[in-house]
């Protein structure tokens, strides 16, 4: 069982949604996170530094011909520190009797 623990760093939505994706994949490439979570250049190298500092992620710097290519993946404390995040906000929500999916029943408009 995963131990709940809040993480603030990842918390932020940024990088909470950096985490996200690269939770759901190996390596992804500077421009694929940058597209996916619409930052400029600049904001995404700066997340990514954070995270890196962190040890949250790794970031592998090359070339595809003679143009720089940056990629980034978890590494595993970074998936722990996610999955912990997720186990804290699944039992945040929980306490206040909710859930993180919607309803399928009819019980009106803006209830989950």
């Amino acid at each position: 069982m995963i131990k709940p623990k809040f993480d603030e760093l990842i918390h932020a939505p940024t990088r909470l949604s950096l985490v996200s994706l690269l939770a759901a994949t190996g390596w992804a490439d500077f421009q694929f996170l940058r597209d996916s979570v619409g930052l400029s250049d600049s904001a995404l190298s700066k997340q990514l530094t954070t995270l890196e500092d962190a040890g949250y992620i790794e970031i592998r710097k090359g070339f595809v011909g003679k143009r720089p290519r940056t990629s980034a993946r978890l590494t595993n404390v970074g998936r722990a520190a996610f999955d912990q995040h997720v186990a804290a906000l699944q039992e945040i929500v929980a306490k206040a009797g909710a859930s993180v999916l919607p309803s399928t029943s009819s019980d009106g408009p803006g209830r989950w």
